[in-house]
């Protein structure tokens, strides 16, 4: 498929999560409604800076805490002490400009979304 893209996103493609990070992503599925991506980051593992253009449904496979910065570095999201979905569960993500993503946990964050082309 072309390069992730949705109205008015003013992130380049380059930073789409499977070009920036694609050792983290791997594609499953993608045809002009959805973009199936299955994400895996081990412990210890930062994720480089990356965007979602789309909102999707989360399908959770793994969990562990991480840290989210911004491409500054600053801390958009720390969840360490809050509770998790549990694997097996499935949550609403939206689409995420631009940050990283760190696993500061013991587990593998891992889980399978599904991403919405017509809600970008």
């Amino acid at each position: 498929m072309s390069a992730p893209t949705a109205p008015g996103w003013p992130w380049p493609p380059e930073l789409d999560a499977l070009t920036a990070a694609p050792a983290y992503h791997d594609l499953l599925f993608e045809n002009k409604h959805v973009r199936v991506l299955e994400a895996h980051v081990g412990p210890g593992q930062t994720v480089p800076v990356h965007t979602h253009c789309w909102p999707g449904v989360l399908y959770i496979l793994g969990v562990s805490d991480f840290v989210r910065r911004g491409p500054d570095g600053n801390v958009l999201l720390d969840t360490r002490g809050t509770a998790h979905a549990p694997p097996g569960s499935s949550v609403w993500g939206e689409a995420l400009t631009p940050h990283s993503l760190e696993n500061v946990g013991d587990g593998e964050l891992r889980n399978i979304t599904v991403e919405l082309k017509h809600l970008g």
